[in-house]
């Protein structure tokens, strides 16, 4: 089963605005290229070094919300790093996202979504919530090189 990079986003600090591009470097050391949470620091295990969300799932919320179309959010409003269409992220801990042609991510855990969601727009939260919509945090297992475009995968 595959499915689609839909999207690509990063942001350079906290609370900073969202980058959407077309093509990044993904590395171990770094996480999504520029982006803030992906630096790994000195004697610490990296669990939220990247953050991927189903496009199904934002496009639900949405819908929850009572937004569609042109009054949709843009994905990217999730601050999520990496946006998959027409697969389902896994739902455990350990699993393997295979992206292109050597980007492999492990999930460490669920996306909860926090209380910013609200801030961006009443009742974004709770409609994030259910099913693991917001997301899979996950860790940097092997470097690659990722476009729009290029073909997701689960491994395990």
């Amino acid at each position: 089963m595959t499915g689609r990079l839909a999207g690509i986003a990063r942001h350079d600090r906290p609370r900073g605005p969202m980058e959407e591009l077309a093509a990044v470097a993904v590395t171990r050391a770094a996480g999504v290229s520029g982006d803030v949470r992906g630096t790994v620091r000195a004697g610490k295990a990296p669990r939220r070094q990247i953050s991927l969300i189903e496009a199904e799932s934002w496009n639900a919320a949405m819908a929850d919300l009572g937004l569609g179309g042109d009054n949709a959010l843009a994905w990217s409003a999730r601050r999520a790093n990496l946006l998959v269409e027409g697969l389902r992220l896994p739902r455990a801990p350990g699993a393997v996202i295979a992206i292109g042609a050597s980007l492999r991510i492990a999930v460490t855990m669920e996306c909860d979504p926090c209380q910013r969601m609200d801030e961006i727009r009443p009742g974004l939260k709770t409609a994030l919530a259910p099913e693991w919509r917001g997301g899979v945090l996950g860790t940097v297992l092997d470097d690659g090189e990722i476009a729009v475009g290029d073909e997701v995968r689960i491994e395990q």
